[in-house]
């Protein structure tokens, strides 16, 4: 007898996600039309404080809310625990995450974990967790011990163009690399769906292609400095989060590159972004894969992202001992690393071909 259909799967998306010039001037109003009432904690940092989150505290106090500010900075467990503990002393009904990477993934992780919504409001666009159901804490405040949880994803998302436009352009820029290295991460999940029967979202697989097609076709368009680049980079960032969530994994924005990206990350030698890293994974990836490699390196060169381990500031042997190491993380997914790795003499070979040693 035929077994009965049974597969599930639990889809969560924004409620509304807010995308232009000056779109932060009326958060409150935005939070007040999704329903949201009561007590809100915002969570942000010294500089992003300055930048956008006093703002967003006076809006919120101006319209009515029981508003409060807390100011973090490194995303660890005793950051997170501290802000839970103030959420519950103040009696929040919702967060507000105001900064870059650390803030959001802060206010992610409480908000999980109190079982309350939250409002992610990015001041720069560095990755694409800005608008993604997974989230990185540091393990003992160490920024090289990382471990990537599942988190809710947020009930908005307001992404003013004038505000990320004021943050480093290497931000913006690797936002989009990492965005360009969602076309490796596919192809991996691809192969792991024929190899080892994964699960596979033809959805999230055809978005995920789309953003990493629109960083590498408007790569030429991304300047420094203006409302326009930062308007068209976002919106593919905002597209790959929302890839995760059809999905149910990372899978289609985390793949072999992104094993790359935290083998680098793991020597803690490095002071390139994250994004950065995954997009010269990207290169030695799409090499692999028998792709078009150097159509993903042309791509980052015209953002004036890395491309070699020079550009990473780390040594051409430790680019090396990352290829061959790379597998080992991430175990549960399949990958054209295998399950092995690649040996001293193949990563050599990849990487010099490539150009990034």
């Amino acid at each position: 007898m035929k077994e009965s259909f049974n597969k599930a799967r639990f889809m969560s998306f924004p409620r509304q996600i807010n995308l232009g010039h000056n779109v932060i001037e009326t958060v409150a109003l935005y939070c007040k039309e999704m329903g949201l009432s009561g007590t809100a904690l915002v969570v942000s940092g010294p500089t992003t404080r300055k930048i956008a989150g006093n703002m967003v505290y006076d809006q919120l106090t101006d319209k009515q809310f029981n508003a409060h500010i807390v100011e973090t900075k490194v995303c660890d467990q005793a950051t997170v625990d501290k802000v839970e503990s103030l959420a519950k002393e103040v009696g929040a009904n919702f967060l507000v995450g105001v900064g870059g990477g650390s803030k959001i993934e802060i206010t992610k992780i409480a908000a999980t974990n109190l079982k309350m919504p939250y409002v992610s409001i990015p001041t720069q666009a560095p990755h694409d967790g800005i608008g993604s159901p997974r989230a990185i804490l540091y393990r003992e405040g160490k920024e090289h011990t990382r471990a990537s949880i599942s988190v809710h994803m947020p009930y908005a998302i307001i992404a003013d163009t004038a505000v990320i436009k004021t943050a480093p352009y290497r931000t913006l820029a690797a936002g989009t690399a990492d965005i360009i290295s969602n076309a490796t991460a596919v192809l991996d999940w691809e192969l792991a769906r024929r190899l080892t029967n994964a699960e596979y979202s033809n959805s999230a697989a055809t978005l995920s292609k789309m953003t990493s097609e629109v960083g590498i076709n408007y790569a030429s368009f991304i300047k420094r400095y203006t409302e326009e680049s930062v308007y068209v980079a976002v919106r593919p960032i905002l597209v790959s989060g929302i890839c995760m969530s059809i999905a149910g994994s990372s899978a289609p924005a985390s793949g072999s590159e992104h094993k790359f990206a935290h083998a680098i990350e793991a020597m803690n030698k490095s002071k390139a972004l994250h994004g950065e890293i995954a997009g010269v994974g990207a290169i030695m990836m799409m090499y692999l894969h028998g792709g078009d490699w150097k159509r993903v390196r042309t791509a980052l060169e015209t953002l004036e992202a890395p491309t070699s381990a020079k550009d990473l500031g780390v040594a051409p042997e430790d680019v090396v001992l990352a290829m061959t190491q790379a597998a080992k993380m991430k175990p549960f997914r399949y990958t054209i690393l295998g399950t092995t790795g690649l040996t001293e003499e193949a990563a050599f070979q990849v990487a010099s071909k490539t150009g990034v040693v």
